[in-house]
């Protein structure tokens, strides 16, 4: 898309709209999962890349908990844009999705919503990360995407990590079936290499569908000190070390938050 073109869908985000769900989104978010955000005030005003792990499958509740608090903080009219994968604008959803301000996920899109000086979410490891096999739940891995660095300097922004815990509880994960995925050549048919196989309620066993419905589990969420990568790493910073530093700062932090955690589910 053009960067005229981003631009436009940059403007299609309606706060009223975001409102009119916000009181949706936070009976779900607090009542379900008791979702706990800290840290939601270390976002710096203007522009910022927000940058989180990913977790729950293919019903990940990373976004509504994030903007739930975001919207707290900072009100519905503080611009939040979440850049997310290109099944989401399809159809009737794509301008459901675009005025609750959600973009595809690619450069022009996350250009366009820093210069305009607003807060932009990116989850690096998309679907690598949001099907990782529970053994590694606690794992910060971005499958060494560094897109999300490139864009950060492009805009001259900080990067504002995010961490999060309990939502790969939701539950049990098996294998991201890469294997099954290439014999079914998913990558051309839904952008996706992965047929992830997992275990939980109602449906037991399963691959990606039907998907089944997430535990209860608790979720908390830690907004981490933002990151200059280059008053970090100095001029002309290399995207591998601040990935590196980045990611990092959030395995510290999630090491942490999961020596904190007492069980499972109840968190």
């Amino acid at each position: 898309m053009s960067a005229a073109g981003s631009e436009r869908d940059v403007e299609l985000r309606d706060p009223a709209y975001v409102a009119k769900l916000l009181p949706f989104l936070k009976l779900a978010m607090k009542g379900w999962f008791r979702s706990s955000v800290t840290g939601m005030d270390k976002v710096p005003d203007g522009g910022a890349l927000m940058v989180s792990n990913h977790s729950g499958g293919l019903l990940a509740m990373d976004v509504p908990i994030l903007a739930v608090a975001f919207a707290d903080e900072f009100g519905v009219e503080r611009p939040l844009h979440v850049l997310a994968h290109d099944m989401l604008f399809t159809a009737a959803a794509d301008p459901f999705f675009k005025r609750c301000g959600f973009l595809p996920a690619d450069r022009e899109h996350a250009h366009a919503v820093l210069s305009a000086g607003s807060v932009t979410m990116v989850f690096p490891g998309g679907d690598y990360d949001t099907f990782r096999p529970t053994r590694v739940a606690n794992r910060i891995d971005f499958a060494g995407r560094t897109g999300y660095v490139r864009t950060a300097l492009r805009a001259g922004v900080p990067i504002v990590p995010v961490v999060s815990i309990g939502g790969q509880e939701a539950q049990y994960f098996l294998t991201r079936g890469e294997i099954i995925g290439r014999a079914l050549h998913l990558e051309k048919l839904l952008r996706s290499k992965y047929f992830p196989i997992s275990f939980g309620f109602p449906f037991g066993l399963v691959g990606a569908f039907p998907p089944n419905l997430p535990l209860p589990t608790k979720i908390t969420t830690r907004v981490l000190d933002p990151i200059d990568p280059v008053e970090a790493l100095g001029p002309d910073p290399d995207p591998a070390e601040v990935d590196e530093l980045v990611r990092g700062r959030m395995q510290d932090a999630l090491d942490e938050m999961a020596r904190e955690r007492r069980f499972p589910v109840l968190g």
